[in-house]
C-alpha cells in the first residue's frame, strides 16, 4: 500500500459520526457545567476543589498529546505516525484549558492556605516560602506553562500543515529540533504544575518524586486516550484501511511500559517517605490510609497497575481492537481514581466522600474539552501528508 492510493480524508460516515460525538459530548458538557455554576453559588469551597482535580485531569490528557507528539517527532516509528494527527487535534486544545483555568485563579483563596496573610506570616514555614507561594507568582508560573505549550503546539501544527502543503524536508526538521527542548519544558513545567496546584495544596509537605509522578500520568491518560480514539476512527474509513494489528500491537506495548512507570515511580515514593518515617513527609501517606481513602489506595493497586499490567502481558490482547480500547478505557477511568485520590484529601481535609459537584465538574470539563477536540480532529486528513515514513508506516504488519 502507498499513500497516493488512500485518500486519507475523513469519510461522509466518519464525518457524520464525529458531529454526533461532538454534539453529545458539547450537551453532556453544558449540562455539566450548569451544574457547576449553581454549585458555585450553594458550595463555593467544594465547587473549587472539584474544579481543580477535574481540570487537573482533564489538562493531563491534552498537555499528554502534546508531549508524546513530541516524542513521535523525536524518534520516529509507525506507532507515532497513526496518533500524529489525533495528537496534534488535543495539543490544539490547550488554548481552551487556558481560558479554562480562570477559575482556579479566582479560587485561590478558598483552595490555597497560604494565600492567606495571617495563615502564613503566623507560620515559620510558610514564611520561608512566601516568595514562591504567593498568588502573584502562582498566576506568572501558570501562565509561563500555559504560554510554552501552546507555542509548541501553534509550532508543532503549522509545520504539520505545510509539510501537507509539500514542504516535508524543512517540516520535518524543524519539528524535530523544536521537539526535543520541548520535551525538556515539558517536563520541568509539569513538574512545577503538580507543585504548585496540587503539592501546595498542603504546604507543609513535599516529595521530590511527585512531579514525576503527574508526568508519568500525563503520559499514561494520553496515550489511552489516543488508542481509544483510534480504535474508534478504525471503524470508519480512512483508518479501517490503514490500521492494523500491529499498529495497535506497538502503542499496547508503551501502554504497559507507561502503566510500570507509573507504578514504579508510585511505588519508590511510598517507599522513601515510609521507610524514613519523617514526621514532616508521612501525613500526606497517613490521611490516605484512613477515613476510607485507604479503600481508594487499595483500588489503585490493583486497578491501576495489577489488572492492565497482567492483561496488557498478552500479545493477542494487545493486537485486538476492542479488547485494548477496553482496557485503555479501563485505566482512563483509573486515572480519574488517582487524581481524585492525590489532590482531593488535601482539598478537603475530611474522610472520603464523593460530592455531586465532582461528577458535575469531571462531565462538564470533560464534555467542553471532549466536543472541542472533535471539532479539530474533523480539520485536517487523519495521516500527515508527505511524511517520510508514512509509506513505512502504511505496510507495517501487512508484510
Amino acid at each position: 500500500m502507498t499513500g497516493a492510493l488512500v485518500d486519507f480524508n475523513l469519510s461522509s460516515e466518519l464525518r457524520d459520526a464525529l458531529r454526533q460525538w461532538r454534539v453529545r459530548a458539547g450537551i453532556i458538557g453544558l449540562i455539566g457545567v450548569a451544574a457547576l455554576v449553581a454549585g458555585a453559588f450553594v458550595a463555593r469551597e467544594q465547587f473549587f476543589r472539584s474544579y481543580l482535580w477535574s481540570y487537573i485531569f482533564v489538562l493531563g490528557i491534552a498537555a499528554g498529546c502534546l508531549a508524546w507528539l513530541m516524542c513521535q517527532h523525536q524518534t520516529g516509528g509507525a506507532w507515532g505516525v497513526v496518533i500524529r494527527r489525533p495528537a496534534e487535534a488535543a495539543a490544539r486544545t490547550l488554548p481552551l484549558m487556558a481560558l479554562l483555568f480562570i477559575p482556579i485563579a479566582l479560587g485561590i483563596p478558598y483552595l490555597y492556605s497560604w494565600s492567606h496573610a495571617d495563615v502564613w506570616q503566623a507560620d515559620a514555614i510558610l514564611r520561608q516560602k512566601h516568595s514562591y507561594l504567593n498568588p502573584t507568582f502562582f498566576i506568572v508560573r501558570a501562565a509561563a506553562f500555559f504560554v510554552g505549550w501552546i507555542f509548541l503546539s501553534w509550532y508543532l501544527n503549522r509545520w504539520s500543515a505545510r509539510q501537507d502543503e509539500g514542504q516535508a524536508e524543512p517540516a520535518d526538521t524543524k519539528m524535530r529540533h523544536i521537539s526535543g527542548p520541548g520535551i525538556i519544558f515539558w517536563g520541568f513545567s509539569v513538574t512545577f504544575m503538580a507543585i504548585d496546584w496540587a503539592m501546595s495544596l498542603n504546604p507543609h509537605w513535599y516529595s521530590s518524586m511527585f512531579g514525576l509522578l503527574f508526568i508519568a500520568g500525563q503520559g499514561l491518560s494520553a496515550l489511552s486516550f489516543l488508542i481509544t480514539i483510534l480504535v474508534f476512527l478504525s471503524n470508519f474509513r480512512p483508518m479501517s484501511e490503514i490500521l492494523t494489528p500491529k499498529h495497535l500491537h506497538d502503542v499496547g506495548k508503551l501502554l504497559l511500559a507507561n502503566v510500570m512507570v507509573w507504578a514504579y515511580f508510585s511505588f519508590s515514593q511510598f517507599l522513601i517517605i515510609w521507610a524514613g518515617n519523617l514526621p514532616e513527609e508521612i501525613p500526606w501517606y497517613l490521611r490516605r490510609f484512613q477515613g476510607g481513602w485507604e479503600y481508594v489506595g487499595f483500588l489503585l493497586v490493583i486497578g491501576h497497575f495489577a489488572l492492565p499490567f497482567a492483561l496488557l502481558l498478552s500479545r493477542d490482547l494487545k493486537r485486538n481492537f476492542k479488547l485494548l480500547a477496553s482496557i485503555a478505557v479501563f485505566i482512563l477511568v483509573m486515572r480519574v481514581v488517582d487524581v481524585y485520590w492525590q489532590v482531593v484529601p488535601d482539598a478537603s481535609k475530611a474522610p472520603f466522600a464523593v460530592s455531586w459537584l465532582d461528577f458535575a465538574g469531571l462531565i462538564g470539563l470533560g464534555g467542553i474539552w471532549a466536543a472541542y477536540f472533535l471539532s479539530q480532529l474533523e480539520k485536517r486528513p487523519l495521516m500527515p501528508l508527505n511524511e517520510p515514513q508514512l509509506v513505512e508506516t502504511l505496510e507495517h504488519g501487512r508484510e
